[in-house]
């Protein structure tokens, strides 16, 4: 696949392919990080591959022509025409709902994702909300800017009952996260047939048996139909009273009128979101009221080591392709 000859320096002073790249990136930018990152992760892995990052356009809609592999967030319809010679899609994102699959299935096109890139930071993530809200940080925080000297009580994760309701890349490294705390986990999950790492599995439609028993849901799952408002007020309901939320799944996996509704009945003890419906959340909306609600704008995933982690999983596909080998994280 390499083409090493013919080489122009294009207007940006990048390297721009005569021949056949062998990956192209598309125009992208992640946690304020730029393409380049991302090819410099990949020649890292793969000294021999020509791996090229369009600046403009019109590069991407010449270059695309002749790239065997293209990753980017998206590829629209005229881009996807023009790729005649593209073996593989490499997406940048975990999702993949945006994409044109059934178009690129009919262009014989395979598709990868970008699962278990979020693993690490989004974990992380996890564990301190829930110890932040344990341990009831957000009050010490208070009653410092406040400049009071006032004891209250906490309590530990230590004996809890953890629920994470979503069993992929996410859910697996936060359940493998909570290990050294000494807590009782929970999975629910869309196939429970599968099982996972969790101490028992559910079904969604056996979730308020998990919910019941449930002293911090943490909510890591796809937005999907069947996951669309699955945490409701029937399910608030089922919470035990002093039960903790963590989203960092998508906003609309909670009912967001049931969630303030749960929250002015002090129905549940305090949330950690880091996603909401809607998104951004409104100055004016009663969730920035609630002195037990933690809300961060969407950034549980940040990580200067996005393009590292998806440079791993691009460039082992990449070396798979060229042997006529299974793919790693195939969606399509």
């Amino acid at each position: 696949m390499s083409c090493r000859e013919g080489y122009t320096l294009s207007v940006a002073g990048q390297l721009a392919a005569v021949n056949d790249p062998d990956i192209l990136l598309l125009r992208q930018k992640v946690h304020g990080l730029p393409a380049s990152r991302y090819a410099d992760a990949l020649r890292e892995r793969l000294p021999d591959a020509d791996i090229v990052v369009a600046d403009t356009p019109d590069e991407e809609r010449e270059l695309a022509k002749r790239a065997t592999v293209i990753s980017g967030f998206n590829i629209d319809d005229e881009l996807l025409e023009s790729a005649t010679a593209m073996e593989l899609f490499a997406c940048c994102f975990a999702g993949y709902g945006h994409l044109p699959l059934d178009e690129l299935e009919a262009a014989g096109v395979p598709v990868t994702n970008a699962s278990g890139v979020h693993g690490p930071n989004i974990s992380e993530y996890v564990i301190g909300a829930l110890v932040s809200m344990a341990r009831d940080f957000h009050r010490a925080r208070r009653q410092q800017d406040e400049r009071v000297w006032q004891a209250f009580g906490s309590r530990e994760l230590m004996g809890s009952t953890v629920t994470v309701v979503g069993l992929g890349a996410i859910g697996q490294a936060v359940l493998k996260r909570l290990e050294p705390f000494g807590v009782d986990t929970i999975g629910v999950r869309y196939s429970p047939e599968k099982g996972g790492p969790a101490d028992e599995v559910y079904g969604f439609d056996e979730i308020h048996e998990a919910l019941a028993r449930t002293d911090a849901l943490v909510l890591a799952c796809p937005l999907t139909e069947e996951t669309e408002q699955l945490i409701d007020y029937e399910a608030f309901r089922t919470l035990p009273p002093h039960a903790h939320l963590v989203n960092i799944a998508r906003g609309g996996v909670v009912d967001t009128d049931a969630l303030v509704k749960t929250l002015r009945s002090h129905n549940i003890a305090a949330a950690f979101l880091d996603v909401t419906d809607p998104e951004p959340l409104p100055s004016e909306h009663p969730l920035w009221g609630f002195e037990n609600v933690t809300i961060t704008p969407h950034n549980a995933g940040h990580t200067p080591k996005y393009f590292e982690r998806l440079a791993d999983i691009v460039a082992e596909n990449y070396r798979r392709l060229e042997n006529g080998e299974e793919l790693e994280n195939r969606v399509r």
